[in-house]
């Protein structure tokens, strides 16, 4: 499972990452006795369910069943594949990596590490450009201009690309990297004929970061030219940057998204500058004003609210109309904030201060409500047309949540502004759709995992499990007395197995280690076992009576077998015999004695 690293990296890596530490600085935690609770991240719930053990280094939810180490969260909670869960720690942890020679895919993850250089030595350039170069004076102008200041220009690391064709394609010779790479970085472009220019050229720049911080991307607004000229130029996609799967100030804002229990998503980067130096920084922008699925996932990591703040135009506006399919389906609550014209959140702070935004945040309507009021502005709601699009329109939108509390509450309420009965509406709300979902008497539905129950364990082999992982001492017994064979629950018998396994084979360095050999539902069955225990003062006495029930159990299978064969009207004699003497050796075999542990 290692795969891309040595064994002797992931366990440095796994030292120098503490679980509490990792976890609370995605999640806010909160000390419940030698353990640590949480609204899990992974399943909606009102009430903490979520655990992690300091001692063991795991965390395990109760609600939804994920568990597993600090590989684990990493890898669900970012959901990023194991090697990149390791990259992640080990760059906070700052330990080099060590891979494994000849892994897979070597040459993609080569690729990978040089484009990140490349993109943090030209932020770096730009950075230069913009603050010393002559030609970087209109980049300092405009931002003068904007009010945007020194230190926000420092803390986004913005820069000026030179105005000139071949100012990168220059750079790049004069730093040893190929011009291949280069242009994989979407740096530079190809001429036809030969050669190669500049993607980039008298812009300023806005780098785009991972969650890490990590330089992967560049958004690039013109200074001067004409109305031809695109107002900004974007990366294209390259190996590490996906425009609809990165939001634009993340990795400075989601500890403000989690504290404040909501995210702000607003249009571009000068507004998400602006609103972060006044002191509201729970706030991200999407690359342009597309939203798509991907980003609606990722801000469900951070929170369970948005607010869209979207500027007041038609663009604007149906920039967020076109986002409610993504955010409904990630289960996210919608409110939408309008700034009033002809302003957006940057120059209405500019011009009215930090408190005007705010309050333009705290009076967000349910988006909902601001979905009827606008179509109420758009359409002629005198007229029998007009009443119907606004009908049409409203119960295409609240039938996608399937709530019949929504349909209900906006059947009254669009009724009212359009002077009709709600009878009527609700009746036009159920021809628009196949069926309006039926209230039921229930738990409030947040509370409600998505997920199938596992089938758990027999109680024997339950706490089998649990003492086997919280004593180290006795494994070795188990191993010389318990038959695997004796095991029903697949999960519970293949943990056990690997860990006589890492027994015989000497490979046993812990609980935490152990859990990266394993399925992710046998992780999960295993912490939940294991979190929040302590050593059992009597376990070797308990282990006696465990094995012997399960032998028991295992032998009366068998006998129960053997009855239904010789009960068959097609069983010979002579098998009947053989069946009867071996149902007498397997009741024999119950009445031995199993004998305790030394320990005892």
């Amino acid at each position: 499972m290692a795969g891309f690293f040595s064994q002797s990296t992931i366990d440095r890596v796994r030292s120098a990452s503490d679980i509490v530490d990792v976890i609370g600085a995605s999640i806010p935690l909160k000390r419940a006795g030698a353990n640590f609770q949480a609204i899990c991240p992974f399943h909606k719930e009102k009430t903490p369910s979520f655990n992690v053990n300091p001692q063991k280094q795991i965390f395990y939810c109760f609600g939804c069943h994920k568990g597993g180490d600090v590989f684990a969260f990493v890898r669900d909670f970012e959901a990023v594949d194991f090697p990149e869960a390791v990259r992640r720690l080990a760059e906070r942890a700052r330990i080099p990596l060590d891979y494994e020679k000849g892994g897979p895919d070597q040459e993609s993850r080569d690729l990978k590490d040089q484009l990140l250089k490349l993109h943090e030595q030209i932020t770096t350039r730009w950075q230069s450009a913009l603050l010393n170069d002559a030609g970087g004076g209109i980049a300092r102008e405009y931002l003068k201009r904007r009010g945007v200041s020194g230190e926000a220009v420092t803390l986004f690391r913005l820069g000026y690309a030179p105005d000139l064709w071949d100012d990168t394609v220059t750079w790049a010779r004069s730093k040893g990297h190929p011009t291949t790479l280069v242009e994989k970085a979407g740096l530079i472009l190809a001429r036809d004929g030969g050669g190669h220019y500049d993607r980039f050229r008298g812009r300023l720049m806005f780098p785009i970061c991972d969650e890490q911080g990590r330089v992967i991307g560049f958004s690039g607004r013109i200074l001067a030219g004409d109305e031809k000229t695109a107002k900004y130029v974007n990366s294209p996609e390259t190996p590490i940057f996906t425009k609809s799967k990165v939001f634009f100030g993340l990795d400075k804002t989601k500890r403000a998204i989690l504290d404040a229990g909501s995210a702000i998503i607003c249009e571009g980067q000068l507004d998400l500058i602006a609103c972060f130096m006044a002191g509201v920084q729970n706030i991200v922008a999407p690359q342009g004003t597309a939203f798509t699925a991907d980003h609606a996932r990722i801000i469900k990591r951070y929170t369970g609210e948005v607010v869209m703040c979207f500027d007041s135009d038609n663009a604007g506006q149906n920039a967020t109309m076109r986002a409610l399919d993504s955010l409904l389906a990630a289960g996210l609550a919608i409110k939408v904030a309008t700034v009033p014209r002809p302003h957006d959140p940057d120059s209405l702070i500019k011009a009215s201060g930090p408190d005007a935004f705010r309050q333009v945040i705290s009076q967000a309507e349910g988006f909902f409500d601001f979905l009827l009021n606008r179509l109420c502005q758009m359409n002629d709601i005198r007229s029998d047309k007009g009443r119907l699009d606004v009908i049409r329109e409203m119960s295409e939108a609240l039938l996608k949540t399937g709530s019949a509390v929504l349909l209900d509450t906006y059947a009254q309420k669009t009724a009212m502004r359009l002077g009709v009965t709600t009878e009527a509406l609700r009746t036009e709300f159920a021809k628009a759709g196949k069926h309006i979902p039926q209230q039921r008497e229930q738990a409030d539905p947040e509370d409600q995992p998505d997920y199938t129950e596992p089938t758990p364990p027999s109680e024997p082999e339950w706490w089998l499990l649990k003492i086997l992982f919280l004593h180290d001492d006795l494994p070795p017994w188990i191993r010389s007395t318990l038959d695997p064979a004796w095991i029903q629950h697949p999960l519970v018998r293949g943990i056990v197995a690997a860990r006589f396994k890492s027994d015989e084979e000497g490979t046993w360095a812990g609980l935490a280690t152990f859990l990266n050999t394993l399925a992710p539902e046998q992780q999960s069955l295993l912490t939940q076992a294991a979190v929040g225990d302590r050593p059992i003062p009597t376990a070797e006495r308990q282990l006696v009576d465990l094995v012997t029930r399960m032998r028991n159990q295992h032998l009366d299978r068998e006998i129960a077998e053997l009855r239904a064969i010789l009960n068959h009207p097609n069983t010979s004699d002579v098998a009947r015999m053989e069946l009867i003497q071996h149902q007498a050796s397997l009741r024999t075999a119950k009445t031995v004695r199993i004998t305790p542990s030394p320990q005892e």
